[in-house]
């Protein structure tokens, strides 16, 4: 690798290792936006609940057949050189040759163009665009941050383009969900819920932080087209999470060959089953951004009574694609509250759980 290649790794190892101080530090740069639940998540007043929302109460609308409506094109300060051949032109370009998780694609991905979900009529409206999207913006304006705070310099870059990481205006932002599972124990009511350890060697987004789990960007199954009408649901995207991060399931569902038929698919209509019986309630908690990565959370929380939190996950396996599960903790306010003081959680996470522990019952 070159000297600048080199360097751009220290400064990604530097932006892992001192995440939470960095969150605290990027948030404060933004005073005239809101906090989320006492968090360093940012948002604007039309994404506060003042209660947990029924999350299928939420309308969602696709500008699919549109033209894109391009955010500005922006170039990073933080893209190392090469020693010969073209430089790099986009930070998912960096990545990929020089730091690529085990999970790293360009995968299609529904595009959050407005969210008003404060109101009487609660809607979230998507457009279309890929993952690296995100990447090229997000993760470079917080490599960009990463060095301004460690060396006291700001370059002109993504970060100083963006004046207001709220503004999906301003740039492209996919929408991650991020849900809290809570077991509810039917007999004596207590509650327990999952935490997830992002491994930095599997994934390209806040690795060697814990986070809520399951955790999953807003996509299409996969890349025929036939896929980005059909899965054009959030409760199906967490669906497939759940699958795949608690169940073990493997992330292709055959959507290349025909779309998910979600009605015949076991899985599926097990957790429907519990909606529809009233032992799984589904909840948004809110919306929020990443103050230092710019990634958008949509917080949700979903509580499944005990019997059918076993039956769907009986055997949950410990490591998975993008980390390690661990075992069910204690939901209790002073236990989460202690978690979230104690250990690294991403803001999204932190977030989510204070607004889980405090309004969902």
């Amino acid at each position: 690798m070159t000297e600048s290649e080199q360097a751009w790794l220290r400064s990604r190892s530097y932006l892992r290792e001192n995440r939470l101080e960095l969150d605290r530090a990027a948030a404060a740069q933004f005073p005239e936006l809101h906090r989320v639940a006492g968090s360093a998540l940012l948002a604007r007043c039309e994404w506060l609940l003042t209660a947990p929302l029924p999350l299928h109460d939420i309308v969602l609308q696709g500008q699919f057949d549109k033209p894109d409506i391009s955010a500005p094109v922006l170039r990073s300060s933080a893209l190392p050189t090469r020693d010969d051949g073209p430089p790099y032109e986009k930070y998912s370009a960096a990545v990929q040759e020089i730091a690529a998780p085990a999970v790293f694609e360009n995968r299609p991905t529904y595009r959050l163009l407005r969210a008003e979900l404060a109101g009487g009529d609660p809607v979230l409206e998507f457009g279309l665009g890929h993952y690296f999207d995100s990447v090229d913006v997000g993760e470079a304006a917080a490599h960009e941050f990463a060095v301004a705070y460690r060396d006291g310099v700001a370059e002109p870059g993504v970060r100083t383009a963006i004046t207001d990481p709220c503004d999906l205006r301003q740039r492209h932002a996919n929408l991650a969900i991020s849900t809290v599972t809570i077991r509810r124990d039917t007999r004596t009511g207590e509650r327990e819920f999952l935490l997830h350890w992002r491994d930095p060697r599997k994934t390209g987004h806040a690795g060697g932080l814990y986070q809520v789990v399951p955790v999953g960007v807003f996509q299409p199954s996969g890349y025929a087209a036939w896929n980005t009408g059909n899965d054009f649901s959030l409760w199906h995207n967490m669906i497939r999470e759940f699958a795949e991060e608690l169940g073990g399931a493997d992330e292709d569902h055959g959507s290349e060959q025909a779309p998910i038929d979600y009605r015949s698919w076991d899985f599926a209509r097990r957790i429907d089953q519990g909606i529809d019986a009233g032992t799984i309630e589904a909840y948004c908690l809110g919306l929020g951004v990443d103050p230092t990565s710019f990634a958008t959370d949509l917080l949700t929380a979903v509580v499944m009574d005990g019997p059918v939190f076993d039956d769907l996950f009986g055997d949950i396996p410990v490591d998975n694609d993008e980390g390690r599960v661990l075992e069910l903790q204690p939901f209790t306010v002073e236990h989460v509250r202690r978690l979230c003081a104690e250990h690294p959680i991403q803001a999204a996470g932190a977030a989510a759980l204070e607004l889980a522990i405090t309004g969902v019952r």
